[in-house]
């Protein structure tokens, strides 16, 4: 019986060009070697399985050769390449570092250096792991790393620089050898199973490239295990069966009824991807990499960032020009958040079924929703008081019910003009005029308009051209920031909802956010005045909680929150048990005493 070899050996790379995914490193090499600027000491590092001892081999096989080429390749035919190819060269030395790592391992390859080469140029140690050193072993490394014969070449290869002592990585030529992508990955097991006449389809080797992660030696591996479990066929269905990969087709599904609001059979699939035995973090890192390549698929300029088969990105693509943005940023935030209280969570199931309900309900608006009611449009009189209330307010625009999502685009602004030329229409009567006393003074503003105190009279013309401008500004806006703007008397009434619960669970919290009553300064801030620093940190540690809220709640995603400390001289109510128990001590003295005489701290009150 013939004796197997693993592909990782078998398909090892003997040359510089044939060296996946490390063209920077190669061209550097290759150019010391062919400038004979061969530095004494190198350091190569990088994850696992990209090539760091391929490299190193490489090299030392290059400088020794008696005929090299051209492009500084080894000609495999003199005496030292025959030698190496071999393993019988007397001048490489390889040190695994891993179990080599005290004083005495490395005195022993101190004194072997003392010996020339027999045949070839140059003697080259190659220490793997060689973070694993002890500290006594890198001291006595030092002079001779430093200083070795003219003769001696040493590379040292570790996948964790930062556990290298500083005095050792002064002594090297640093590369940092970088993960393989996807497609170099997938286009070099597709030559593999080209010249070991084995049919694989293109989506399963990009799954294998996944599973890799950016190793080639872990996806050759993973290449012999699916050859051995599948014969000389390997399907997509076969690497996720084997690999236990859920399929692109739950997610791309799921999306589908997470676009049509359909909660039921989001649920259902997920059901069916827990039952198949798939843990849920497995499925939370799936579905995030699936909203983020829908996400880069709806541009050409980031399309590149999708690296998947021709196939399966044209899938992210079709979905994803069905996805609008504001809905796949807003389900990657739901997603980061679950992703971060997923090990916290004590039910874990629930939290994955929350996401997915929150992430269907994305665009519904009450008149789409069964369980609300419309509300009655607002009358003339309320929209002027809310005008009065925030007069830097404009008058709200309605999107129209045929499409209350409009992604925008051309067909928006044209919405937008569209909408602008139709409220154009000439304005029959001119506002009227408050009727004033005649001790208000009257004056002439630069515009033409004349104001009487708090009112405004302006031509039939000019308001006309002054209310077409505000329209169009407000439905430009209306759609390009898809927020609303904020009154003062419904961010009241939402403040005081939010407030109301923490009256009782954390007065301090409470007593911070009414303190004050809010001020809509524009129509994105909010002004939040506050007594003092403790009060100030305290609304910092809730503002993300807080502003969700208000976000969600006032149909406005821009909203800030800005905090101004007062000047006035308040009464500071005491608010933990150290602070009363001093409030107490100074209408009573005694208390003191009597905590001094027991020994007792301020701490323990």
């Amino acid at each position: 019986m013939e004796n197997f070899i693993v592909s990782a050996r078998k398909y090892r790379p003997q040359t510089f060009e044939s060296v996946i995914g490390q063209k920077h490193i190669t061209g550097t090499l290759k150019n010391a070697i062919r400038n004979r600027q061969l530095a004494q000491a190198f350091l190569f590092c990088g994850p696992r399985g990209v090539g760091k001892t391929t490299c190193a081999r490489i090299f030392a096989k290059v400088i020794n050769c008696q005929n090299p080429g051209e492009n500084m390749e080894p000609c495999n035919q003199c005496e030292s390449c025959t030698s190496f190819n071999n393993n019988a060269s007397f001048n490489i030395h390889e040190l695994d570092a891993a179990s080599n790592n005290s004083v005495d391992d490395i005195r022993n390859l101190v004194d072997q250096v003392r010996i020339p080469p027999q045949v070839g140029a140059y003697k080259v140690y190659i220490i793997d792991e060689v973070h694993m050193l002890s500290q006594a072993a890198f001291n006595a490394f030092l002079k001779t790393l430093e200083e070795p014969p003219p003769y001696a070449k040493f590379i040292l290869a570790t996948t964790e620089k930062h556990k290298i002592i500083p005095t050792i990585l002064s002594r090297c030529q640093i590369f940092d050898f970088k993960r393989i992508t996807l497609h170099d990955i997938a286009s070099y097991l597709a030559w593999i199973a080209e010249k070991e006449q084995v049919t694989a389809e293109p989506e399963a080797l990009h799954i294998i490239a996944q599973k890799a992660d950016g190793a080639m030696r872990d996806a050759l591996s993973i290449f012999d295990q699916l050859v051995s479990y599948s014969g000389n066929s390997i399907t997509y269905q076969t690497v996720i069966d084997n690999l236990n990969v859920l399929d692109y087709d739950y997610y791309f599904r799921l999306t589908d009824l997470l676009l049509n609001h359909d909660v039921k059979a989001a649920l259902l699939v997920l059901d069916e991807i827990i039952t198949r035995g798939f843990e849920g973090q497995h499925f939370l890192l799936g579905f995030g990499s699936h909203l983020r390549n829908l996400l880069v698929s709806r541009d050409p300029v980031t399309l590149p960032l999708l690296e998947e088969s021709e196939i399966i990105a044209g899938r992210y693509q079709a979905q994803g020009t069905r996805c609008s943005e504001f809905f796949l940023i807003e389900a990657l935030k739901k997603h980061s958040y679950a992703d971060t209280q997923y090990k916290l969570s004590n039910n874990k199931r629930l939290l994955l079924e929350l996401l997915l309900i929150e992430t269907a309900l994305l665009g519904v608006t009450p008149a789409n929703s069964p369980a609300v009611s419309n509300p009655p449009p607002p009358s003339t009189t309320d929209v002027q008081k809310k005008k009065d209330l925030n007069p830097k307010v404009t008058t709200p625009i309605t999107a129209s019910p045929e499409s209350p999502t409009q992604p925008l685009g051309t067909s928006a602004i044209g919405n937008v003009r569209a909408e602008a030329k139709k409220q154009d229409a000439p304005i029959s009567k001119p506002k009227s005029i408050p009727e004033t006393n005649g001790n208000e003074k009257k004056r002439k503003m630069p515009n033409g308009r004349i104001r009487n105190g708090e009112s405004i009279s302006v031509t039939k013309a000019a308001e006309s051209e002054l209310q077409r401008n505000r329209r169009e500004r407000s439905l430009r806006e209306s759609v390009k920031e898809q927020a609303e703007p904020l009154l003062e008397a419904t961010v009241h009434k939402f403040w005081e909802t939010f407030a109301q619960p923490f009256s009782e669970t954390n007065p301090i919290l409470f007593s911070s956010l009414t303190a004050y009553p809010t001020q809509v300064v524009d129509n994105d801030t909010i002004l939040l005045r506050l007594d003092n620093k403790l009060q100030e940190n305290i609304i910092f540690r809730n503002q993300a909680e807080l502003l969700d809220y208000l976000r969600f709640n006032l149909h406005n995603n821009n909203i800030r929150l800005q905090i101004q400390l007062s000047d006035e001289k308040r009464e500071i109510k005491p608010y933990t048990a150290k602070d009363r128990f001093l409030e107490m001590a100074k209408k009573n003295p005694d208390l003191i005493a009597l905590q001094k005489r027991l020994g007792l701290t301020l701490d323990d009150y």
